[in-house]
């Protein structure tokens, strides 16, 4: 998909109904779909934010952001996922904190950042976080820029998410399972499993209908 296209479906993006946990489900650990709303609310998780964030390439091609963590002593340590991050108090909100964790994490202007529509929550177990997804764009072709916490931009093909031979299956295990099959998509070589798949498969959706 090429950006002119992709900007010319921007107000059917808009206003395009969301495929729910039914859609983040077809990519969920069989494990995550055990936690009920109940059990989760029970949790008490902790409020974060991440922005899946689009943007031409100098071909005119649709891409979006992806980050390989950095190595770290922690639960995500070394993992796939969107820029974002944990709730502040100087946040107004959840929108503003996925602006915020993009500016620190890759380097990209709060004030180029046209924010589109919030996706469905993910739950991340490991973790103890409810994470709140938003789509954005970038208008221009970015020059991104990574901090500490960042090992890897990874910036992948739209047409590379829309094609269903990039989802796969991978045994794993994590802090609460044990060598489960799970579904990932396989996207510039790199695994993408848990909530960004879940998050991913709900853009995917959305997009393949409008």
């Amino acid at each position: 998909m090429n950006f002119t296209q992709f900007r010319q479906l921007i107000p059917t993006l808009k206003n395009a109904p969301l495929g729910g946990l039914k859609a983040q489900f077809v990519m969920a650990p069989a494990e995550r779909i055990k936690f009920t709303d109940q059990k989760i609310k029970d949790s008490k998780p902790k409020k974060a934010a991440v922005l899946a964030l689009f943007y031409p390439d100098k071909q005119n091609n649709t891409r979006f952001v992806l980050t390989l963590r950095a190595s770290y002593n922690g639960t995500h340590s070394s993992q796939i996922s969107f820029p974002g991050g944990k709730k502040e108090f100087i946040d107004e909100n959840l929108s503003a904190t996925s602006k915020r964790e993009s500016q620190e994490e890759i380097g990209v202007a709060i004030s180029d950042i046209n924010m589109l529509k919030e996706l469905t929550e993910a739950y991340i177990p490991p973790s103890n976080f409810l994470v709140t997804p938003f789509i954005g764009v970038l208008h221009e072709v970015p020059k991104f820029k990574a901090n500490e916490e960042v090992e890897t931009i990874i910036e992948v093909l739209v047409s590379d998410l829309l094609n269903d031979r990039n989802v796969t299956i991978k045994n794993m295990s994590t802090s609460y399972m044990k060598n489960i099959d799970v579904p990932c998509f396989k996207l510039n070589d790199y695994i993408v499993w848990g909530a960004t798949a879940m998050i991913l498969n709900e853009i995917k959706i959305l997009l393949k209908t409008i």
